[in-house]
């Protein structure tokens, strides 16, 4: 198989690298690649890469991320999450090729605690949950045959992360606030890269599985009770960070005002996934605690 991996440099895309190199030959591009334009502000740079490449499988990690960034350039978010994931859509159906392309929690208004499904209607608060709705649209509506998984909170030991920053934060101060009323699941960039493989593995034999499926750790938690966690595992592992922190304060979404509108329930039911693909997902709190080994190290 050929694939093409777009967003290589992301936590996703990182991971992706390693996960889809089993499958067959990987062509991994970034924003900056030379050989090859990467760089979904250039969808007709993106369309000429595929038409030069003629993949198999395209799989997209590449978006515009910076959530409160998107609510002050709303037209360059919907290039890199709208438009250009178009194009590419365009060109699969063209070649017959599948497109994997991950999307988000944010597409929801984060309503009521019930975890949300696939078939519950869209009705984004922010900027970036639009445009990437709208990325997912295009897709659908193009034909191509696709794989569209839709996560939440996702983190990797390469990079920034949430986990990280408290770290950081829980070694400075002795007290923290943290938020308590946004509830989700913590998913590895590795999960979802290890979850992408073994569905195109699968795709290639039963394509009529295809679509939209959410995909998380199991489990669920609040930003406040990660951030207990995290701390409570670093000063169990005694590493090189020394956590000053005595005190971890929770507090409403209203005592961190942002420009995007978080959503309080990011709860995604798998069901779906783990049914189609005979998929069990292991619990959010085994990510972490694998992460942290590594960042600890």
């Amino acid at each position: 198989m050929n694939i093409l991996l777009l967003g290589k440099g992301g936590q996703v895309g990182w991971e992706l690298q390693r996960s889809l190199a089993v499958l067959g030959q990987v062509t991994a591009l970034d924003f900056d690649s030379q050989e090859h334009c990467g760089d979904f502000s250039q969808p007709e740079g993106i369309r000429d890469t595929v038409r030069q490449l003629r993949p198999d499988i395209i799989v997209n990690a590449a978006a515009h991320t910076a959530v409160d960034k998107a609510e002050s350039e709303p037209e360059f978010a919907r290039l890199l999450n709208a438009t250009t994931p178009g194009v590419l859509a365009e060109e699969a159906a063209r070649l017959g090729a599948w497109l994997v392309h991950y999307s988000t929690d944010y597409v929801f208004d984060g309503s009521g605690t019930r975890p949300w499904m696939e078939t519950d209607t869209p009705a984004p608060l922010s900027v970036y949950g639009a445009t990437k709705l709208e990325g997912e649209q295009h897709i659908q509506q193009s034909g191509c045959k696709h794989l569209i998984l839709r996560s939440s909170w996702v983190y990797a030991a390469r990079g920034g992360n949430f986990a990280k920053t408290m770290l950081r934060l829980g070694s400075e101060r002795e007290r923290l606030t943290v938020i308590d009323d946004q509830w989700g699941a913590p998913t590895g960039a590795d999960l979802l890269a290890d979850v992408t493989a073994h569905a195109v593995r699968h795709l290639q034999q039963r394509p009529e599985d295809g679509g939209l499926f959410h995909c998380v750790a199991s489990g669920e938690t609040n930003w406040h009770l990660y951030a207990k966690e995290v701390l409570a595992l670093a000063a169990k592992a005694q590493s090189a960070i020394k956590i000053k922190a005595i005190e971890v304060a929770p507090v409403p979404t209203s005592a961190f005002p942002t420009p995007a509108t978080r959503p309080h329930n990011s709860r995604l039911n798998t069901a779906k996934l783990q049914s189609t693909f005979g998929l069990t997902l292991p619990h959010w709190q085994a990510g972490v605690a694998r992460m942290l080994q590594e960042v600890l190290a």
